[in-house]
């Protein structure tokens, strides 16, 4: 039997401490913030670098095993998300600087949560029992879920590129979506990024050697992902067989690209009404079944302005020359009286064959606050909305109800979603339950400029797609125009000679369905987020052994023990 080596047996005269050694108190604090700000930010739309999510929380983790002060750890990484998140949105400051600068570091500190979560857990985590090991990280993983499910809820939403929006061009990855909602998608990506920091300290710190450095962590990470991946992959090829494809029809898609600043002013308003006019002919000599425009397309209100029987038989007029329905965005009010006091954004049927704009239109559900009405505006009153569209606040929709349109003898059930509508997997889920077959997106990414907003907000629409097992149809003002289908796969964008989303044009599209979808509703959709409740039970699951086995054992072991039990 090996003799154990006390503090008497080493020779500290001799013993030169490195240079890591001996700058360790900031050196680690420093890499840590610098790797979780880029890893983070490079994991997300525009950036073309997904696998970064699988690591970009890893470099937290690793550093939580070791038992930093937790002052020190918490302002590190609070810090870290404030600064990632503030450039993840840094398109925001086109509308308000103000605006950024408070929500960047709010969704910051609300992921952050998550962050002071781990260095809780691991601090219970070496040397315990392979099962508590694995409570905890699966525990962890879950709290991800349920913060990424707050952020859809509460103070009115905000769930702006959860995790697994990270993965949207990742077909396989994606299609767990279908059956848990994008949390399944997140927790395996967490756990991934936990288990491969538990390798990494298991082979640095712990200094396990031969079998040993398997860590059990990252086998039950495989096993999740396996799991997660597998049971679609034969949906994902039958899906590219030519026999179960079938048309849905040709959508012609108008992208006017009118510059916000000047969208609104009366003295430019003929500059949007020749631009779709002109663009929608142009469209019909595709011999489209439908032409789709973007959000609030025309600039004035469909109904309650006094320009809105002027606007209507502008658009029988278009539509009648294009020979071809359209749907278009546009602002309405219900009270001719008062346009300010019932203001919607909302969707409309043009349709030539049938008296032109239909009266039935859909009313946007879910609105931007700030951006379409001010929250607590009785203590809040003195702050503007970013829109200036009208001066009061917009009104909220109620209903989820499908535009039926017809074309020849084609019937189309579009279930709409306006710009910021399908970040929100319940709008989408409505959606299908209603009956729609098709989701149309029609937004105005204008605002942001030409950074990463437009390919960010396109993510969303990938996993409404997956979820929900139907088409999404994209159409925005300025970029990102074009459709995706069942699974995810990014069949048609519109892009000019250079490759960019950001133009004026138009494009015509040969949407195609899954038969096998046709009438029928995924899983999510038919149970919702059933996940979150197996996510609460995971958290309680975790919590409960880390209490239990500490409860048993009143001192963790130290790194020494563990090794010197392990020899």
């Amino acid at each position: 039997m090996q003799k154990k080596h006390t503090a008497r047996d080493f020779d500290f005269e001799k013993y030169q401490p490195s240079f890591w050694a001996l700058n360790a108190w900031w050196m680690a604090p420093a890499a840590v913030f610098a790797l979780t700000v880029a890893l983070t930010v490079f994991s997300f739309p525009p950036f073309k670098a997904m696998a970064f999510a699988y690591i970009f929380a890893a470099p937290a983790c690793y550093w939580a095993f070791t038992r930093p002060r937790f002052k020190t750890y918490a302002l590190v990484m609070l810090g870290a998300q404030a600064v990632a998140w503030t450039i993840i949105l840094s398109w925001l400051h086109h509308v308000t600087w103000g605006g950024l600068l408070l929500l960047g570091p709010f969704i910051g500190a609300w992921i952050g949560v998550w962050y002071l979560a781990v260095w809780w857990g691991l601090r219970d985590f070496v040397g315990r029992p392979f099962l508590v090991r694995v409570a905890i990280m699966l525990g962890l993983a879950a709290l991800w879920v349920l913060i990424e499910w707050t952020r859809s809820w509460l103070l009115s939403g905000f769930p702006w590129l959860p995790l697994g929006a990270t993965q949207w061009r990742n077909i396989a990855v994606l299609q767990v979506a279908s059956f848990t909602g994008q949390g399944g998608i997140s927790f395996m990506l967490v756990v991934f990024n936990f288990a491969f920091a538990a390798y990494m300290h298991r082979l640095f710190r712990e200094r396990q050697s031969g079998l040993r450095k398997r860590s059990p962590e990252f086998s039950v990470a495989l096993l999740v992902l396996v799991f997660a991946v597998a049971p679609f992959l034969a949906d994902v090829w039958v899906h590219k067989q030519p026999e179960n494809t079938e048309p849905y029809g040709r959508f012609a898609l108008v992208q006017p690209d009118i510059p916000q600043s000047i969208k609104w002013s009366q003295e430019n308003a003929d500059l949007s009404f020749d631009t779709l006019a002109r663009l929608s002919v142009v469209a019909s000599q595709m011999a489209p079944d439908v032409i789709v425009w973007p959000e609030a397309a025309p600039p004035y209100a469909v109904h309650g302005w006094s320009a809105s029987d002027r606007l209507r038989a502008w658009l029988d007029e278009v539509a009648t020359k294009a020979k071809t329905p359209i749907i278009t965005g546009a602002v309405t009010s219900d009270d001719a009286a008062r346009p300010d006091d019932t203001f919607y954004n909302a969707v409309f049927v043009v349709d030539p064959a049938r008296d032109g704009v239909q009266s039935a239109g859909y009313k946007k559900r879910h609105l931007v606050p700030f951006g379409e009405y001010v929250p607590l505006r009785p203590l809040l009153g003195w702050l503007q909305k970013v829109s200036d569209v009208s001066s009061g606040d917009t009104q909220a929709g109620a209903s989820a109800q499908p535009l039926f349109v017809r074309s020849g003898a084609k019937l189309f059930v579009a279930g709409m979603l306006i710009c910021y509508e399908d970040i929100f997997p319940g709008l989408a889920r409505d959606n299908a339950r209603m009956g729609a077959d098709v989701h149309v997106v029609v937004t105005n990414n204008g605002w942001f400029g030409e950074g990463g907003a437009a390919y960010q907000h396109a993510a969303h629409s990938v996993l409404r797609a997956v979820e929900t097992r139907r088409p999404v149809i994209r159409c925005g003002n300025s970029g990102w125009s074009g459709w995706i289908d069942e699974y995810g796969v990014i069949r048609g964008e519109m892009t000019n000679r250079d490759g960019s989303i950001y133009f004026r044009g138009t494009k015509t599209f040969e949407v195609t369905r899954d038969s096998r979808w046709t009438g029928a509703q995924s899983f999510y959709v038919q149970h919702g987020d059933w996940f979150m409740i197996v996510c609460a039970v995971l958290v309680l699951f975790g919590y409960a052994m880390a209490r239990f086995y500490l409860s048993r054992n009143k001192t963790p072991p130290t790194y020494a023990e563990t090794v010197i039990e392990k020899v």
